[in-house]
């Protein structure tokens, strides 16, 4: 994988090709937000397995990622009618709730000039100082100074961060009016954005371009063809959803006109709605019938 970093210090996060392996963290993840919040938020451990086997996971991997994401807080233990499973924890269903509409478009794109606003207190040491900073990146924000922090929308999300570190906060909604679109383009580096928006596609295009075309129509959908647009759909959600950790999700009077992460938007919300209802035939031909 690519070592180089963006003019903030920050990793430039690669895109994931087809041949290139899958996370099994991510991909639980994606899995949990994609399909099984839908189906209340947890499944059998036997099933996960199932679930991440198209993507190349294997069942070891898929283990280890249970433990570490139950050891960090997203998943807990329960007892399922199929055996043992993990169902999310509040703390997870909130990330997901939240992260949703960035990965689905159903974000709000109105915008009324007004910022919000972080001025942090003291950290308690340079551990929380650097999981504040990589969650409040994450949820779209960005440095003025190294204790003032801005983003064009407000997520809920930020207090549950700052709590758990035991770092306080003074929260306003302002208007920055100096702050313009280049100063803008400073504080995210919009350029390597751009960049990886532009390579997405060819990507993309290459993922989807591998998926045969579906079966002509017959009376029974073919489970082998759910199971290989449920990957496809997996490895697409998969790539788009590291945006997430280097777009803050602009509102467009601050992005270029010929911005093109609106072409890669469309190009990811049609394919992935295309392939949506395959998919879920696939995971409840393993999981059964949704409650």
């Amino acid at each position: 994988m690519s070592s180089a970093v963006n003019n903030h210090g920050d990793p430039i996060i690669p895109h994931v090709r087809q041949t290139l392996p899958m996370h099994a963290r991510s991909a639980l993840f994606d899995l949990y937000g994609d399909h099984l919040l839908a189906r209340g938020g947890q499944a059998p451990v036997a099933g996960l397995v199932r679930l991440l086997a198209p993507l190349d996971i294997a069942a070891p991997a898929v283990r280890t990622a249970i433990s570490r994401m139950v050891r960090q807080g997203w998943l807990a233990p329960v007892t399922l009618p199929a055996g043992p499973g993990y169902a999310v924890t509040p703390r997870a269903r909130e990330r997901l709730v939240a992260t949703a509409p960035r990965i689905y478009g159903r974000t709000d794109t109105s915008w009324d000039g007004t910022w919000d606003v972080l001025t942090l207190g003291r950290f308690p040491g340079r551990g929380a100082r650097d999981r504040v900073r990589r969650a409040l990146r994450f949820l779209g924000y960005a440095p003025l100074t190294d204790s003032t922090w801005i983003s064009a929308s407000a997520s809920s999300e930020v207090r549950t961060v700052l709590e758990e570190e035991g770092v306080t906060c003074v929260r306003l909604r302002s208007r920055v009016d100096e702050i313009d679109v280049e100063r803008v383009c400073d504080l995210w580096d919009l350029d390597t954005l751009a960049h990886a928006y532009t390579a997405w596609q060819d990507e993309a295009s290459a993922l989807l371009g591998s998926l045969p075309a579906p079966p002509d129509p017959a009376p029974e959908p073919d489970p082998a063809w759910a199971e290989a647009a449920f990957a496809t759909r997996s490895r697409l959600l998969h790539s788009w959803r590291k945006f997430l950790f280097t777009d803050p999700g602009l509102p467009a009077q601050l992005l270029p006109s010929d911005w093109p992460g609106h072409e890669a938007r469309q190009v990811f919300d049609e394919h992935a709605a295309r392939l949506l209802p395959a998919a879920r035939r696939f995971v409840g031909a393993v999981l059964g019938p949704a409650d």
